[in-house]
């Protein structure tokens, strides 16, 4: 009963599924939508916003895929990837450790994610020389939205830009004014010589706030 709609950049692969599924092609149970699908993804979304999203993901473009969904205000109620180990790995990463990132606050900012299981090359044709690992993304029942979800895209990417530099140095570059950021710091009670991959995903929404309402009121540009 439910409708499907498959991405598929290889034209003879694309051939062969309208051969095989051509009675769900034609009653419209599914559709294939060809191309990359990085530039594609969106055309799904022209009926409304699919239910679920899942599928093995090209490894070089998964996590690419996954952050241009959230970036877009778009959130699945369910999705379920197979990528490689160290892509989930980043998106459940926990704040101060290496894998945490620009992406993880992403990823926990619009969902609750859950590691369903690891997979060695051994399960793929052709047998690939990394490890996979299967996780789920359930949409957040109470998404911790903010004032201005675009900036605050902008503003995680931009505190991770130089992760050796402190998110004192990283906020003042993104304003383009150190005193701006220090008092915008102090608001938010963030310690100005700490690293933002320290900052759990609740704090930096507080600081974007901040930023936010510091631009309204005094035009600053972003």
């Amino acid at each position: 009963g439910a409708r499907l709609t498959v991405f598929e950049i290889d034209r003879g692969f694309a051939s062969l599924l309208r051969q095989f599924f051509n009675e769900y092609i034609q009653n419209g149970a599914l559709t294939i939508i060809e191309g990359d699908v990085l530039k594609t993804w969106q055309t799904a979304l022209t009926q409304g916003k699919p239910d679920r999203f899942f599928g093995n993901l090209p490894y070089n473009i998964a996590a690419a895929l996954i952050a241009d969904t959230i970036e877009k205000n778009i959130r699945f109620d369910r999705a379920v990837f197979t990528v490689q180990k160290e892509v989930a790995a980043r998106a459940m990463a926990n704040p101060g450790t290496e894998d945490y990132s620009s992406f993880s606050i992403l990823c926990q900012w619009a969902y609750n994610l859950k590691h369903i299981m690891d997979l060695s090359g051994g399960n793929f044709w052709p047998k690939p020389n990394v490890t996979s690992s299967a996780f789920s993304m359930t949409m957040k029942p109470d998404f911790p939205c903010c004032d201005n979800p675009a900036l605050f895209v902008k503003l995680q990417r931009g505190l991770f830009s130089s992760r050796r530099k402190n998110i004192r140095n990283n906020l003042s570059a993104f304003l383009s004014d150190s005193e701006k950021a220090a008092v915008a710091l102090e608001k938010a009670g963030i310690e100005p010589s700490v690293r933002a991959e320290t900052l759990p995903v609740k704090t930096l929404l507080l600081l974007s706030d901040i930023v936010n309402a510091d631009i309204i009121q005094n035009g600053i540009k972003k």
